[in-house]
């Protein structure tokens, strides 16, 4: 089905997705800055928003198959498509490598997903998953580069909006840019500025926007599980060129320093990439806004090492 990204499929996004996702908590956290709780999530990030909205549009144009739904992807992205295809009643295929974590196999047959194993690398899990799609005739959804997915993500922006009046300033994370693209799009139509935060090996963003089109990076950073995309979707690339957006690269002693702070300050625990939001305010050489809201856009991550020493 064809889509684009722009407010009215944020807001219908909204509308797909109501009632079915938990609306995000904002809670203050120190003078001018809050944070917005999207952790607390269905699956443990906001994923969840943006596989909730691309297979709730697909069923509501009856083009949802009955082979269900298909992606590649051992993170939250598949997590999401998990749990979003168990709502919808339709089967979920997760394609993952070989040596992906036990947890993670575990937690997606949770969801009801069947998990298939393949090859040693990401690349041989993508590519078991689109022979299957075009075998079966399942759909194929993606970990970022779609606009429903982009949009149904988007839809935190007027949450947090709605919580606190007055916001001029919101700080997420980008990975491949599907959180990004969808808050940018929402944060334009309100005169919301947006700080774009990446780990500086890490910065499939801002190599593009360096660029002038989207490229290819190296990944190589603490923060990599969840912000390791190569590159950038290019709905995320015309999002970063809006006025009022700004690419912030910080560095990974930066972020290791925000994710303990979140535990010792606030007993909050994030991932390295949800960290990255923070890291990026903390480092900021002069404020960000006067009203500021920080993403911490997920929590799957193991906790056993922020009170390691070293960490």
């Amino acid at each position: 089905m064809e889509q684009q990204l722009d407010y009215a499929a944020v807001r219908a996004a909204a509308g797909r997705i109501a009632g079915a996702i938990r609306p995000a908590a904002v809670v203050p956290a120190a003078e001018g800055v809050w944070y917005a709780l999207e952790y607390l999530q269905h699956t443990g990030s906001f994923k969840a928003r943006g596989a909730r909205n691309f297979l709730a549009a697909h069923h509501r144009a009856g083009i949802l198959p009955e082979a269900g739904v298909t992606i590649a992807s051992g993170g939250n992205a598949g997590l999401a498509c998990a749990w979003a295809a168990r709502a919808q009643r339709v089967p979920a295929t997760v394609f993952l490598p070989a040596n992906a974590p036990r947890v993670k196999v575990e937690r997606l047959r949770g969801y009801g997903a069947e998990v298939r194993l393949v090859g040693d690398r990401y690349a041989d899990a993508l590519a078991a998953c689109e022979e299957f799609a075009a075998a079966s005739g399942a759909l194929a959804s993606h970990a970022y580069d779609h606009p429903l997915i982009a949009a149904g993500a988007g839809t935190l922006l007027d949450e947090i909006r709605a919580a606190l009046p007055g916001l001029d300033t919101v700080v997420v994370a980008v990975g491949g840019g599907g959180l990004f693209a969808g808050i940018a799009t929402a944060a334009r139509e309100h005169g919301v500025r947006v700080v774009a935060a990446e780990p500086e090996n890490s910065r499939a963003l801002n190599a593009a926007l360096e660029a002038g089109r989207v490229v290819d990076v190296a990944v190589d950073s603490v923060a990599g599980d969840s912000l390791g995309a190569t590159r950038v979707s290019a709905d995320a690339l015309a999002a970063a060129r809006y006025e009022g957006v700004r690419s912030v690269l910080v560095p990974d002693q930066a972020i290791t320093a925000a994710r303990r702070a979140l535990w010792e300050e606030h007993r909050i625990v994030v991932e390295a990439g949800a960290a990255t939001a923070l890291a990026a305010l903390r480092t900021a050489p002069q404020p960000l806004g006067e009203r500021v809201a920080v993403v911490l856009c997920g929590a799957n991550t193991d906790p056993g090492d922020l009170t390691a020493p070293g960490i």
